[in-house]
């Protein structure tokens, strides 16, 4: 008798030989292309398209949950101030300040085509953070927020150089620590050898997923880098950096959320303007896309990129390589540096066409 008895156009019921694992969600969606043998629990697998997947393609995708752990959560009654200097303490997990008792569950799914990739995440949050510095004019003078914003980053080992990958191995090796708006300035984020780099997905909720895109960088031995140098991110206020009155005559234009500039005669008690101002990016910078949705106190987010692009740093992802490309990821909650991260090895496979053809009719 066969053990699998078919339930959708993806997902199989396992009798017998599966029967231990089906309360394992990340494992379930994955027997079918087993052939109801042990699965590894390591695996995100992408099944191939002939369309960009609708809502009922990835409702019926396989999941992959992905665990992360380590970080810092920002709930209503527990707001962290990002302005105090926070310094980096390595560890396993990769992760800075104190560790959390419960970790993160993150549902992985993934899809492509003949030439693009598809990939979804999904977590539970209980706080929407995607105004980062965020100002308010109360009728007199301008406040800027302490806000910062949620986020994740995806890291491909891109050349396939390292073993067992996890977030440890690209990890923040020199002291680390964030203050106001230097964070960039004090990021000391880098990889312990000069032979190999990481491909970086960074999304950001506020400064990329309100413009549809994710941050597209790398890590080498010298730090983070854009795929195409520059900085994409400026602060709306240039003069409050210097300590100066914030758009004040010599700090005009102001730009609010469509980047269009703000007369003085318009403003009423309660206008908000952005923390920041965000250029669109460009060239081999420009290769991720994203569609950003926060519903029901979570976030899910798709991504979207070529198989394999024309950008020498970025990882190339190839239909019916079994081995897949290993990846880490982080979440981050209100927070620029205090990360949840995954420290189990994790692959993302695609399956090849003949792949899923053979072992469905198993």
């Amino acid at each position: 008798m066969n053990c699998c008895a078919p339930k959708s156009k993806y997902l199989r019921i396992v009798s017998w030989c599966g029967l231990l694992l089906i309360g394992l969600v990340g494992l379930f969606g994955l027997l079918m292309m087993a052939g109801c043998r042990e699965v590894p629990v390591d695996r995100l697998y992408a099944i191939h398209l002939d369309h960009m997947p609708t809502d009922h393609d990835w409702d019926d995708a396989l999941p992959r949950l992905v665990t992360v752990r380590g970080g810092y959560r920002n709930v209503p009654s527990k707001l962290g101030d990002i302005d105090e200097d926070t310094v980096h303490t390595s560890t396993p997990s990769c992760h800075h300040g104190a560790a959390l008792p419960d970790p993160l569950d993150v549902d992985m799914r993934a899809f492509y085509t003949d030439d693009e990739l598809f990939v979804r995440l999904s977590w539970v949050d209980p706080t929407r953070d995607d105004e980062m510095r965020q100002w308010l004019y109360d009728g007199e003078s301008w406040t800027a927020s302490a806000d910062s914003e949620d986020g994740f980053g995806l890291m491909w080992d891109a050349e396939g150089r390292f073993p067992r990958f996890s977030c440890s191995y690209a990890c923040h090796i020199d002291d680390f620590g964030v203050s106001g708006a230097n964070f960039h300035a004090r990021n000391r984020m880098r990889l312990d050898r000069t032979d190999a780099l990481v491909d970086l997905w960074h999304w950001k909720a506020g400064r990329t997923g309100r413009s549809g895109f994710v941050d597209d960088r790398y890590l080498d031995e010298k730090g983070m880098k854009g795929d195409l140098p520059g900085e994409l991110f400026r602060p709306n206020s240039a003069a409050v950096l210097e300590g100066k009155e914030p758009f004040s005559d010599a700090d005009r234009p102001l730009y609010d959320y469509e980047s269009e500039p703000v007369s003085s005669d318009l403003l009423l008690a309660g206008t908000v303007a952005p923390g920041y101002l965000v250029e669109k990016p460009s060239g081999g910078r420009a290769d991720i896309s994203s569609i950003s949705r926060y519903q029901n106190g979570a976030w899910t987010v798709i991504l979207k990129r070529k198989l394999k692009t024309a950008d020498w740093h970025d990882t190339a992802f190839l239909p019916g390589d079994e081995v897949g490309v290993s990846f880490g990821l982080s979440i981050m909650d209100n927070t620029l540096d205090q990360h949840y991260a995954s420290s189990t090895e994790e692959k993302l496979v695609l399956l090849s066409r003949e792949t899923v053809m053979d072992r469905s009719r198993q």
